[in-house]
């Protein structure tokens, strides 16, 4: 099988032999194309239509020739709808030929979203190679654990070699450090093979600060009048907005038709001003749902620091109208808290009562549904979320933002008690949430994954300026018990390749502990719990008996009876001295540092990280 998305833009080898050229750039009344192959090189004219368009064919050109596109003023810029650009974003742009790979997936039609447990990876520090191919050897490793949907963190080409993808200025190229699209598409491949989902971030905020000619020959694509932490905001609503948001929802497209990825992760979709009828977010979803959706599963997951709830909503089968689920941050934060003490920058908004904020991010989704934010200034956040359902909340305790925006990228498990640290990872686990995993978290890595750059002079100078500003005004950084170390700088290789996971260290003591834990929650979630999860799946009930959490879920028949079929009881321990709690009603199918109390069977003893989980099957009325 052979898989290529169909697009208005970029370079397009055709059927007959030659290759089409498309470039929108309204300001521009003529472009020059520069094409080049090992024994020729041609410039061709693209004159400027009434609508912005520039057009030609080279009937000669042919995949993996290089080509540029030379504006008036001599300035030379890659196609911005290129496929792949070898020499990085100011290079030449390369012409690809989408059908030159032969798909193995035929029968792949993806996977429900209720399967979904995520595993979220950078390509670049995945391995020690840093590539596709090298990350494509160790998909077997995670299929056999129980991961079922690999997130790759930002792949689009970013300046310089290396980057955490969030400052990507060629949407449609996969960053050429990581590989060929030919072996991106192989990752993938391998990948359904071996059933596990695969889904891709992808920033439709803004372009990166390096390498974005946009601004040069098509200022339609942005609103300077309206800001955005990364400059002009997107133009997704003014004058000439229909074009630029055909070229976001072509780029959603691109990534599902021609690479065959299950699904996307919509990266700060609270930073997209858009006042449209029709959102582009959710224009996107549409597109997906009605496009490909049609044929397989396929999920789109926000993040949105709103907590906007009607971006999640069901249809009466449960189906998503919109996006399939959101990162909860909520909850996240929560947990941290709970497990570290920390309460500098947002995490002032959970110190207090972090048990309970955990306990209500487990029950309901959100903690802010419309309160006021003391972080941002009593600014109400959220909407009300307690019809949605569990699996509409992708939960976590760490992912790449609330690791390497630390000022030394440590992980969760170098900050917080271990015992405590496993309860809450069961709990996440084990609920009816979709659970997500950084990368080296199944195996509680304790590599740091900090914050990398490899930037021009002049940016990297600013970006390593601000980002020692940036923890100023943290408390761990000032007075006496500031660290003496300096902050590692972004752009320093060595910050790159400090943040390199080991996968060795999964063989060895705590870390093999922690593989095995993690791989018999996964299985108990697999086995036990996916099978009853469906869209009546709701809390039944939940409290914080001192230090101890109790939550019940009920699972509603998935056949679509009115009886609640079955409840999944947890109490963990989150305390420092043990406790006794009454045990949870039905089938013990996990327990965690917890024991019948001596001398009375109708209390459990739950050391401190203790944690119990029972299955109760209901009876019919």
């Amino acid at each position: 099988m052979k898989h290529m998305h169909v697009m208005p833009f970029g370079a397009v080898p055709l059927e007959e032999g030659g290759v089409r050229f498309r470039l929108w750039a309204p300001d521009v009344p003529m472009v020059t194309l520069e094409w080049t192959n090992t024994l020729t090189r041609r410039n061709a004219t693209m004159p400027g239509t009434a609508d912005g368009w520039h057009e030609c064919v080279i009937p000669d050109a042919a995949p993996g020739d290089r080509y540029r596109l030379r504006l008036p003023d001599g300035l030379r810029v890659p196609d911005p709808a290129s496929r792949r650009n070898p020499r990085d974003v100011h290079g030449a742009s390369e012409i690809v030929d989408p059908r030159a790979y032969e798909w193995h997936d035929d029968a792949w039609t993806g996977r429900p979203w209720k399967e979904a447990v995520i595993y979220e990876m950078h390509v670049g520090t995945f391995t020690s190679e840093g590539t596709f191919a090298a990350a494509r050897v160790r998909l077997a490793d995670l299929a056999a654990l129980g991961i079922t949907a690999i997130e790759l963190m930002p792949l689009a080409d970013f300046p310089g070699g290396r980057n955490w993808g969030y400052d990507g200025v060629l949407p449609f190229a996969p960053d050429a450090a990581y590989g060929t699209p030919d072996e991106l598409k192989a990752f993938v491949d391998a990948a359904h093979g071996l059933g596990l989902m695969v889904l891709i971030d992808v920033v439709y905020n803004h372009f990166g600060p390096e390498g974005n000619y946009l601004h040069a020959y098509c200022p339609q694509f942005f609103k300077p009048a309206q800001q955005t932490p990364w400059g002009a905001a997107l133009n997704f609503d003014g004058e000439a907005s229909r074009t630029v948001r055909d070229f976001f929802v072509h780029n959603a497209l691109f990534w599902i038709e021609e690479y065959r990825f299950d699904g996307l992760r919509m990266d700060a979709v609270h930073a997209i001003v858009d006042a449209s009828a029709t959102p582009i977010v959710e224009e996107i979803c549409a597109a997906l749902r009605q496009g490909p959706g049609r044929h397989r599963e396929v999920h789109v997951v926000l993040e949105n620091d709103r907590n906007e709830a009607h971006r999640l909503e069901r249809d009466g089968e449960g189906r998503p109208l919109a996006a399939t689920a959101q990162w909860n941050d909520d909850l996240h934060h929560a947990a941290h808290v709970l497990l570290t003490g920390e309460t500098d920058g947002y995490y002032a908004d959970y110190a207090r009562r972090p048990l309970e904020q955990f306990g209500l991010a487990l029950a309901q989704g959100f903690v802010y549904t419309g309160q006021p934010s003391a972080f941002r200034g009593g600014e109400p956040r959220g909407e009300p979320c307690e019809h949605l359902p569990p699996a509409a909340f992708v939960s976590f305790l760490q992912s790449h933002d609330q690791i390497g925006n630390r000022a030394f990228g440590e992980r969760i498990d170098v900050l917080a008690d271990r015992a405590c640290l496993l309860a809450a990872r069961a709990c996440v686990l084990l609920s009816p949430h979709t659970p997500m995993l950084f990368m080296g978290e199944e195996f509680a890595a304790t590599t740091p994954f900090q914050y990398f750059c490899d930037f021009g002079p002049d940016l990297a100078a600013a970006v390593s300026e601000g980002r020692r500003a940036e923890f100023s005004g943290f408390a761990a950084f000032a007075g006496e018990t500031a660290p003496t170390r300096p902050i590692p700088d972004p752009n320093d290789y060595a910050t790159f390749l400090a943040s390199k996971l080991d996968p060795d260290d999964a063989d060895e003591g705590w870390h093999a502990e922690a593989l095995r834990e993690t791989g018999a929650l996964l299985a108990l979630r697999h086995a036990e719990l996916v099978p009853r999860f469906g869209p009546r799946t709701r809390v039944q009930n939940w409290s914080c008996e001192g230090d101890a959490l109790r939550i019940a879920w009920a699972f509603g028949d998935t056949q679509g009876g009115a009886h609640p079929g079955a409840a999944l009881h947890l109490v963990a321990n989150f305390g420092s001295a043990a406790c006794r709690v009454a045990w949870p009603p039905g089938r013990v199918v996990h327990l965690l540092q917890a024991a019948e109390a001596a001398g009375d069977a109708s209390l459990l003893e739950l050391q401190p990280g203790g944690l119990c989980a029972t299955i109760e099957e209901m009876q019919d009325g």
